[in-house]
């Protein structure tokens, strides 16, 4: 039987039956190895080593055609300007201009709220996401601002809130690259919790930056009452956490739906 990492070099597909009647607990995807993988859909599957797995844990993040999800919920989402729901309200496909609005059941419009509230953050994943609701039925006090609160307290959240960039998609890249700290030292993790009175500033290297001068010059939005904002220094103060009525959310959000969805 030939062994495993030579087959892998040789660039083959290998078919997830053939590589489980030979007894391997562990396939390689791309720089990624998968232990005690099961195939999910078919047992047709293939695994190639040169290409990562589409089935893997980034199936849940908006990677690309970010506004498509404007056109499922028929609302601007974020509030831009480019978004496509300014100029077709109507729903996507062939038949979208002319299609009968469909009757939404209980768990649909719960389903909606869900899924509209985590993609006004961005890429947040249904892990990610289920996991701030299950700490915000925890604590005490409303689950719904509970979690608005910790959705806010995430720091790619403020760096989109301070406008230090133009979309919560560049928030979070800006902070993976580093160009962000968080009282003095360098944070590169999006969904680092913030602490009432941390101060975040854009490193100073990094202030130059066209994509940070356009966004602080816009007049898209405005700075929130719970962050404190010195534009000269590029530096965000996060005063408290927020309730649902301080966030300028551009749509109407319906967290206590979203509680209702998970709790049934």
């Amino acid at each position: 039987m030939p062994k495993l990492p030579a087959i892998l070099d040789s660039g083959a597909a290998i078919p997830f039956k053939r590589a489980f009647s030979l007894g391997w607990r562990c396939l390689h995807w791309g720089k990624i190895w998968v232990m005690d993988f099961r195939p999910l859909q078919s047992r047709h599957m293939v695994c190639r080593p040169d290409r990562q797995n589409v089935n893997g844990p980034n199936m849940s993040k908006r990677i690309a055609a970010k506004y498509k999800i404007d056109r499922r919920l028929s609302e601007n989402l974020w509030g831009r300007p480019k978004s496509p729901v300014n100029k077709r309200t109507y729903k996507p496909g062939q038949h979208g201009p002319t299609a009968r609005p469909a009757k939404v059941s209980a768990f649909g419009a719960q389903l909606r709220a869900k899924q509209k509230l985590k993609g006004y953050y961005g890429n947040i994943t249904e892990k990610q996401f289920a996991g701030l609701y299950e700490e915000a039925a925890r604590r005490k006090g409303n689950t719904a601002e509970n979690l608005i609160g910790l959705l806010e307290c995430r720091l790619d959240a403020l760096v989109y809130r301070a406008k230090f960039v133009p979309t919560v998609f560049a928030s979070r890249q800006f902070v993976n690259h580093g160009h962000v700290m968080v009282n003095g030292k360098k944070v590169n993790i999006p969904s680092y919790r913030l602490r009432v009175g941390d101060v975040v500033q854009v490193r100073e290297k990094s202030r130059t930056m066209a994509l940070v001068l356009e966004a602080l010059d816009s007049a898209e939005r405005d700075f929130p009452d719970y962050v404190e904002m010195d534009v000269g220094s590029m530096k965000a103060t996060f005063l408290r956490v927020p309730e649902l009525a301080d966030v300028p959310y551009p749509v109407k959000m319906e967290p206590n739906m979203v509680v209702e969805y998970y709790a049934s």
